[in-house]
């Protein structure tokens, strides 16, 4: 039996078709597409935005079916969770999608990045496990093994879009706008200190994109590599020099920088992209109740 679940994020919404392989998932389809959710200063996402978003969906729901999948779900994270009018957006996509839209807490979209991370990865080690899911409107940091599941998180109230729209005006953005989104993060991350992991696996749309310049390693000098790019010609440019098939979002120097800084609290290992995301996790997560 297959089951798909849509991801509302803040930067992109994407779509996972899965059925069971042994303990793990199979992925069957994934879809992912740039939709970015810029809420008022009020706080509120805007109703063209919503309306975006409830068309998105309902294509993804209807490409499921397509692809067979008998129960189709839709979670949605930071953008979302904090916005005045969530309630909008929810009751928007299930009048035209017909799905109902289970809003993650930050502690809720921590272990399901974890969950989707360990589903997805092949082999893992024993011992400790790091987890950093790079989103647009949130940042998750995790640690736990395989056995006992989650044993620390951290759920960060900023990610790449809230960098991007507080930080950047230039297209490529000045030195001057990344030296604040670096200070911007040091911030953040003060005090956060996870325990040392054996592996650290990056997950999400950031990692996703990041991993296709870098070629699926994730180390400090590869992260450097991308965002020398990025910082130096226009996104259109860029997007063509680093092989991606869509012009690069200005929340991409963002996304490395969050992910560079990120990595380097995880007591230095290297970091590996994986295909787990949040849609992944939650298959894991919930597949008993969908196969009951």
């Amino acid at each position: 039996m297959r089951c798909a679940c849509v991801d509302i994020g803040t930067n992109t919404t994407r779509l996972l078709v899965a059925e069971r392989s042994g303990d793990g998932l199979r992925e069957v389809v994934s879809v992912r597409r740039f939709a970015r959710l810029n809420p008022a200063p009020d706080g509120a996402i805007p109703t063209e935005a919503i309306a975006r978003i409830a068309d998105l969906v309902t294509a993804h729901v209807a490409m499921a079916h397509e692809h067979g999948a008998t129960n189709v779900r839709a979670v949605a994270t930071a953008a979302i969770r904090h916005a005045t009018n969530a309630g909008e957006l929810c009751d928007a996509v299930q009048r035209t999608a017909g799905v109902a839209v289970d809003v993650l807490s930050g502690q809720e979209e921590a272990a399901l990045a974890f969950e989707g991370a360990l589903a997805t990865f092949g082999e893992l080690p024993e011992g400790v496990i790091g987890v950093i899911d790079v989103g647009g409107g949130s940042s998750e940091l995790v640690t736990g093994s395989v056995g006992d599941g989650v044993g620390w998180f951290a759920s960060l109230a900023v990610g790449s879009g809230v960098l991007t729209d507080r930080h950047i005006r230039s297209d490529p953005p000045s030195l001057e706008e990344l030296a604040a989104i670096r200070a911007d993060i040091e911030t953040i991350l003060n005090g956060v200190a996870p325990p040392a992991p054996q592996l650290v696996l990056a997950v999400g749309g950031s990692a996703t994109s990041l991993a296709g310049a870098a070629g699926g390693q994730l180390a400090p000098e590869t992260i450097a590599r991308v965002l020398s790019v990025l910082i130096g010609e226009p996104r259109a440019q860029a997007a063509r020099r680093l092989g991606s098939t869509q012009s690069a979002p200005s929340c991409c120097p963002p996304a490395c920088l969050s992910s560079r800084q990120r990595g380097r609290r995880s007591a230095g290992r290297r970091c590996t992209w994986s295909a787990g995301a949040c849609a992944k996790g939650w298959s894991c997560a919930r597949w008993p109740k969908v196969v009951e």
